[in-house]
């Protein structure tokens, strides 16, 4: 996010690290990704790390710890690429302020990042590489992390009214989602067909990171590394592989040559569509609460804005 959380002071924050990982230090925030916080924190004793903070007003903590904790485990098994958060004291991978905030501790990674956007040719068939290990995950790791239901979070927000006085950004929310009602309600029954499918022949389940995407991917010391491993599911490997084949579906044959597994068209399709009904999904349920007209806002407006006309309906 670009902005910090204005109710979590420094002071409390810094206190969360000490408790959970006897760490004391400076934190200085860094306006870096889109959905959690971040923070460098130079530790008082010459050491470096990454700390992430998310809004558990708007994310499931269970959910959250059993991701990380999927994502610890996973690199324990030797898969060095993964960056996991530390274990706090207690051995969980979060710390949490009250039931607002989860804290996360990681090494700090001095190396190349990337927004989101295209993958780099090279960069596409690493990330792949790195997926059929993570699908290839053993049973007793990928089993930590909560198993796919494909219920799509704040789902009622789209159809919730909008109490135009919540923000500036309130009315104008609004009056998108009316102006694309139809697409949006024709969008949402083709998503539920698609998971009746999916639920009548679900295939096989593998560990999913979720994102996958450049952003979530980083380059130190000439090793392709995955970050963020938040959305972490056990899940359909459609899930990671939807957006990473460049259209002529070169990437998907070499996943299915690599692991045996014919990724399905319709399950593409699902994962392609959750993406953007997410998107609304999040987007509106920020705008229906009180908000300003911060860095964060405009950029979640700026999502909704180009998401609602580009909604798919069913071909």
């Amino acid at each position: 996010m670009f902005t910090p959380p204005a109710d979590l002071p420094e002071p409390v924050l810094l206190a969360a690290i000490e408790r959970g990982w006897s760490r004391t230090g400076t934190v200085v925030h860094r306006p870096v990704g889109f959905g959690s916080h971040h923070w460098e924190l130079a530790g008082t004793d010459g050491s470096r790390w990454f700390v992430t903070v998310d809004d558990l007003r708007s994310r499931d903590r269970h959910a959250l710890t059993a991701a990380l904790g999927a994502a610890q485990a996973l690199r324990a098994t030797g898969r060095d690429f993964v960056v996991a958060p530390v274990p706090a004291r207690d051995g969980s991978p979060v710390t949490v302020i009250g039931d607002t905030f989860a804290v996360a501790l990681y090494p700090f990674v001095d190396g190349e990042s990337f927004g989101w956007g295209e993958f780099r040719p090279e960069q596409r068939r690493a990330v792949l590489d790195l997926l059929v290990s993570v699908h290839g995950a053993p049973a007793s790791v990928a089993g930590q992390a909560l198993r796919e239901d494909f219920t799509i979070a704040l789902r009622d927000a789209v159809t919730a009214s909008i109490d135009p006085a919540a923000g500036p950004y309130a009315q104008p929310t609004a009056g998108l989602l009316a102006a694309h009602a139809a697409g949006l309600r024709a969008a949402f029954r083709w998503y539920d067909d698609l998971v009746a499918a999916v639920r009548t022949e679900p295939g096989t389940m593998v560990l999913t990171h979720g994102e996958p995407h450049p952003g979530n991917t980083m380059r130190a010391d000439g090793r392709w590394l995955l970050i963020d491993w938040d959305t972490a599911l056990l899940a359909p490997p459609e899930r990671d592989l939807w957006d990473l084949d460049p259209g002529d579906g070169t990437v998907h044959a070499a996943y299915t040559a690599a692991t045996g597994t014919a990724l399905r068209p319709g399950v593409l399709d699902l994962y392609r569509l959750r993406w953007d009904l997410a998107e609304v999904a999040v987007c509106t349920a920020r705008f229906r609460q009180p908000h300003e007209r911060t860095a964060d806002d405009a950029e979640t407006w700026e999502i909704l804005e180009r998401t609602v006309p580009a909604l798919r309906a069913r071909p």
